[in-house]
């Protein structure tokens, strides 16, 4: 799998789990009509899935994963609730994304 393919599938991953959390969270705080929570159920599961797809082991996964979540969370942050994030924010993100890169593209002995 190329270092695109890699990141994109991370990148869909955290917006399956975003979304999947983001509903009940509407639907707790904010009085979303409960009719709306299959589809957050519905984009966990699509979540787990879309992280069993990636070809590395599982914990090395799940760790590099938490970088792009965090990036895409601010993402949603600005685009969704209208919040800039501020220079720490960006720089937080910057520090992930490097951990994220380390783990998942570090050369390794076969």
């Amino acid at each position: 799998m190329s270092v695109l393919q890699t990141v994109g599938l991370f990148v869909l991953t955290a917006l399956a789990e975003i979304v999947g959390c983001y509903i009940p969270y509407l639907w707790l705080r904010q009085g979303l009509s409960a009719w709306w929570l299959p589809l957050g159920a519905a984009s966990l599961v699509l979540f787990a899935w879309l992280l069993s797809l990636h070809p590395s082991a599982a914990g090395r996964v799940y760790a590099a994963y938490g970088g792009v979540y965090i990036t895409v969370a601010l993402g949603w942050l600005w685009a969704v609730d209208g919040i800039r994030p501020s220079p720490w924010d960006v720089l937080g993100v910057a520090v992930s994304l490097s951990g994220m890169a380390i783990i998942m593209f570090a050369p390794r002995a076969a």
